[in-house]
């Protein structure tokens, strides 16, 4: 989770994109591998392969997060919130938090975080035109430096109400590193009136734990938590409902199947606002 320390905006043409090593696998790339992209490599595809014998949704849950990053960017958008702050932001795929906010308000403004120089690259390419959207490549696990960040601050007025997206990234924070006190730390800093969406790993089901193992194992990250623990994560804040749920029940554009797949049953997921 310790990122590169750099930050890229249009104003810093001369960036050189730091050196990427292929033979190890990241989170980024991993997941962009389970959504079908294109940005991976062999390292990449093989904790994919593995991921696949004991947690077979072909992707699924990923797209099922995908989608419920959608609507609750749309549903933020549409409370007037003009500005968001993506944190473990991942390579672009279809639909990223731009396009769905700036579809809801052409002015609204984006800062992507990750720590994969992938990213960077990537985000480069795609913002080119883009004037309300940055990328910088940043250690998520100092919030406060983080939000003290010129490209951040000269950015994002820090003083309104912003979302906060936590999307598929909190369960990439082991318990040794205390995740509770790093997201506390990040609403902490936030304005009355923000947003926290996140979405997390749950133990719903035997393939979870399958899936723990083998992220544990290839890439050191990767832990479930309960319904109890993942609750925690909003604690002072103000549930928007239905609450806590597996996302397939959050403001769904359509209707659910019953039962839930695996797919389904793997995160659960809340939109919150800071009183």
């Amino acid at each position: 989770m310790t990122g590169q320390g750099m930050g890229w905006t249009k104003a810093d043409p001369d960036y050189q994109l730091p050196e990427v090593d292929t033979s190890r696998p990241s989170i980024a790339r991993v997941y962009d591998a389970v959504l079908g992209g294109k940005d991976n490599f062999a390292a990449d595809r093989a904790v994919v392969a593995e991921v696949q014998k004991t947690f077979p949704d072909g992707g699924g849950a990923a797209r099922v997060n995908r989608a419920l990053l959608g609507r609750a960017v749309r549903y933020m958008a549409q409370a007037g919130i003009d500005q968001f702050l993506d944190l473990g932001s991942g390579l672009p795929t279809v639909q990223n938090t731009h396009q769905i906010a700036q579809a809801v308000d052409p002015a609204a403004r984006v800062v992507y975080v990750d720590n994969d120089p992938m990213v960077l690259a990537h985000g480069r390419a795609l913002l080119a035109e883009n004037k309300s959207t940055i990328v910088v490549t940043a250690d998520l696990m100092e919030p406060e430096q983080l939000l003290a960040r010129p490209e951040i601050t000269g950015f994002l007025d820090l003083s309104r109400p912003l979302g906060l997206i936590m999307a598929a990234i909190v369960h990439h924070i082991l318990d040794e590193e205390d995740p509770y006190d790093l997201v506390a730390r990040y609403t902490s800093l936030l304005p009355s009136g923000s947003y926290l969406l996140l979405t997390h790993f749950s133990n719903s089901s035997p393939e979870a734990r399958g899936l723990e193992e083998v992220l544990l194992r290839t890439l050191g990250r990767g832990q479930l938590r309960s319904r109890e623990e993942i609750a925690r994560f909003f604690d002072g804040l103000e549930l928007v409902e239905p609450g806590l749920v597996h996302l397939p029940d959050w403001h769904p554009d359509e209707p659910v199947s019953r039962p839930l797949d695996i797919s389904g049953l793997l995160y659960l997921g809340a939109l919150a606002r800071k009183p």
